[in-house]
C-alpha cells in the first residue's frame, strides 16, 4: 500500500502534467473552466500510468485557444510518455494536428485506415464530403508532405 503522502504527491504530479496548477488542485469541479475539468480528466486517465490512451472529443467545447493548447498537450504526453492515442473526434484541425493514421466510420463500418494522406486520396463520398470541403482543407494545410493532387483547386469547386 501507498503511503497518503506518496499519492498526493503523485496525484499533484499528474495533475502537473496535464497543466493544472497546484492552486486549482483544490477547486470544486463547479468552480473550474471547461479546458481545466478536460486536463483534470485527463491527469486522472494518467493516474494509472497507462501506454494507451483514449480520447473522446477531446476539444469539444473548447473555444480555439484553449482547443490548440490542449492538442499541444496531448502531444507533448504522447512524445514525453510514449503513449498511444486512440481519439474520436470531428474536429478536423484536432484530428490533423495529433494523427499519424485515421481510420474512417461511414456506413456503419469502417471504410478506410491508413495515414492522413492516404484516407484522403481514398475515393469514397463521406471522405470527400468531410475532408476535402472548405474546413477540410483549411484543417490539412498543417499536414507536411501531402501531394497537392489531393486537394481540388479553386476552379474545381
Amino acid at each position: 500500500t501507498l503511503s497518503e503522502c506518496l499519492i498526493t504527491d503523485l496525484v499533484y504530479l499528474k495533475l502537473q502534467m496535464a497543466g493544472i496548477h497546484f492552486e486549482h488542485a483544490r477547486k470544486m469541479p463547479a468552480d473550474l473552466s471547461g479546458g481545466m475539468i478536460k486536463r483534470i480528466a485527463l491527469a486522472r486517465a494518467l493516474a494509472l500510468d497507462p501506454e494507451l490512451l483514449f480520447l473522446d472529443e477531446p476539444t469539444a467545447g473548447l473555444d480555439p485557444d484553449r482547443s490548440d493548447s490542449f492538442v499541444n498537450l496531448i502531444l507533448s504526453l504522447h512524445q514525453q510518455l510514449s503513449l498511444t492515442v486512440v481519439m474520436v473526434t470531428h474536429d478536423l484541425d484536432t484530428l490533423f494536428a495529433l494523427s499519424d493514421r485515421i481510420a474512417v466510420l461511414a456506413e456503419k463500418r469502417v471504410v478506410v485506415i491508413g495515414t492522413p494522406s492516404e484516407v484522403l486520396q481514398y475515393p469514397h463520398e463521406f471522405i470527400e464530403k468531410f475532408f476535402l470541403g472548405g474546413r477540410g482543407r483549411r484543417a490539412m494545410e498543417v499536414l507536411p508532405n501531402l501531394p497537392s493532387t489531393i486537394l481540388p483547386t479553386q476552379s474545381e469547386q
